[in-house]
């Protein structure tokens, strides 16, 4: 799929977030600046969520409530995935709602088996594309 606005992109997430069930992990893949928290915005107004979204690179979890809880973690500053374990990451891997994980390279092997990767890369026009895969449901961006 392809995004051309910050609008198009949250819509994406949108349609993603009115699927995801309770227990969904996502990994949000993309660029500085590529949209993962465009599209987190998106999937955080489907499930309820009217709290303003912002990426949490420094306080790494950011909780919200809503039709589901939504965990919103952003790795961009841990070192990888002794970090992440000692802080008591993998409680957001097997989460009573759907938790968001942008920059989730850095604890690749630790993703459970039925994580929804979603990879954002900017085009050389500006647009984006928007690609899905994994999980262990039919998922549509839209």
């Amino acid at each position: 799929m392809i995004s051309h606005s910050d609008m198009e992109t949250e819509r994406i997430g949108y349609a993603l977030g009115k699927e995801l069930r309770k227990g969904d992990v996502v990994s949000l893949r993309g660029s500085l600046g590529a949209g993962k928290t465009v599209l987190a915005k998106g999937i955080a107004r489907a499930l309820g969520i009217t709290e303003s979204i912002v990426s949490p690179t420094f306080t790494l979890v950011q909780e919200y409530d809503g039709t589901m809880k939504l965990y919103h973690l952003d790795l961009y500053r841990l070192s990888g995935e002794d970090e992440f374990e000692s802080m008591g990451g993998e409680e957001f891997l097997y989460p009573d709602g759907v938790t968001l994980v942008e920059w989730s390279e850095k604890i690749g092997s630790m993703l459970p088996d039925t994580t929804i990767y979603i990879e954002i890369a900017i085009q050389d026009d500006g647009s984006r594309s928007i690609t899905a895969e994994g999980g262990c449901h039919e998922y549509s961006l839209g």
